[in-house]
C-alpha cells in the first residue's frame, strides 16, 4: 500500500522540539579540514561555515536504523515509511560565527509539514529550524527542507548545463570522499557509500553526492573568490542528484551589489542552485 492510501495526522508533530548539545573539537574538525584539503582552524577561531552540520548527531544503536540506513521514523521526525529520504534545500543565516574547541548547543524545532501530491507520487514536506547558540547567545539560525518521496526513478538531468559565472570550481566526486563526509558528519544513509542499495534499490546510476557537501563546496567557492566579503545568509535548493564518478562545477556571479547567485552542476544540467547574501 502506498503513503498516500494511508494518510497520517502530522499535527503532533507541529512545534516539536529537540535539543543537543556538542564540542567544536579540534579532533573532528582535523577531519572535517582533510576531508575538504583546507587548513585546520585553530582553537578559538571561527568554525568554517556550515561545518556545523558535522556536529549534533545524535548516534543510534544499528538496531535502530531503518532499511536506508538513517535512524528509524516516527521519534523527532514524522513516520514516513517505504519513502525515500532527500535533504532539499534549506536556509541559513549567519549571526555571528560559531567557534572552535568550545561548547555549542542546537534547537532544533519542526516548523511545518505538508503533504503533497503529483506526478511522481506523494510527497512529504517537513521543515526544521536549527538554532545554534554558543555561551547563550544564537550564532546560526537555519531552516532545512525535508522531504520524503515515494520511491521512483530519480531525475537525471534538468537542462542546459549551468553558466560559466565569474567565478567557478571543479569538484571531482569520488566513493572516497563520500565516504569521508559521511564519517564526519556520521551520516549513515547508504545512497552515499553502498553501491549496491543506491542502484538496485533506490535506482540511481551511482553513488549520490551529499546535498549538504554540495552546498558547502558551493559556499566555500563563493568565499574563496570574495574573501573580503562576510556572507550574511545562504538559501540553496536541491534540483537533481549528482553522482559518482561525474566531475560537476561549482560557481556563480554577483546579481546586485549584496548578492550573488551561485549554481552547482555538469552537463546534463544544474542540480543545486543557492543565493547568498552578504556585505
Amino acid at each position: 500500500m502506498s503513503a498516500a492510501a494511508s494518510p497520517v495526522d502530522f499535527t503532533a508533530w507541529i512545534g516539536r522540539t529537540e535539543e543537543a548539545q556538542d564540542h567544536l573539537s579540534v579532533n573532528l574538525i582535523k577531519r572535517i579540514a582533510a576531508t575538504f584539503g583546507e587548513p585546520t582552524p585553530a582553537v578559538g577561531d571561527p568554525l568554517p561555515p556550515l561545518w556545523q552540520w558535522c556536529f549534533f548527531q545524535e548516534p543510534v544503536f544499528e538496531a535502530q536504523l531503518g532499511g536506508d540506513g538513517h535512524p528509524a521514523r516516527g521519534g523527532f521526525l514524522p513516520p514516513a515509511d517505504n519513502r525515500n529520504r532527500m535533504w532539499a534545500g534549506g536556509r541559513v543565516e549567519f549571526i555571528q560565527p560559531l567557534k572552535v574547541g568550545a561548547d555549542a548547543h542546537r534547537l532544533s524545532t519542526i516548523l511545518h509539514i505538508e503533504e503533497k501530491h503529483g506526478r511522481t507520487g506523494s510527497l512529504l514536506f517537513v521543515t526544521v529550524r536549527h538554532d545554534y547558540s554558543q555561551h547563550g547567545e544564537l550564532c546560526v539560525r537555519e531552516e532545512q527542507d525535508i522531504v520524503y518521496r515515494e520511491p521512483n526513478p530519480p531525475k537525471l538531468n534538468s537542462g542546459d548545463a549551468p553558466e560559466q559565472g565569474e567565478w567557478s570550481e571543479v569538484i571531482e566526486p569520488t566513493p572516497t570522499l563520500l565516504f569521508r563526509y559521511s564519517a564526519v558528519t556520521f551520516n549513515g544513509h547508504r545512497i552515499h557509500y553502498d553501491h549496491p542499495y543506491v542502484t538496485d534499490t533506490e535506482g540511481y546510476s551511482g553513488l549520490v553526492v551529499h546535498g549538504p557537501m554540495i552546498a558547502t563546496f558551493n559556499l566555500r567557492a563563493f568565499i574563496r573568490a570574495h574573501p573580503d566579503k562576510r556572507v550574511r545568509h545562504f538559501a540553496y535548493r536541491g534540483v537533481r542528484p549528482l553522482n559518482v564518478p561525474a566531475a560537476f562545477r561549482v560557481g556563480g556571479r554577483i546579481v546586485e551589489p549584496g548578492k550573488a547567485q551561485l549554481w552547482a552542476g555538469n552537463d546534463a544540467g544544474v542540480a543545486q542552485s543557492a543565493e547568498v547574501v552578504f556585505d
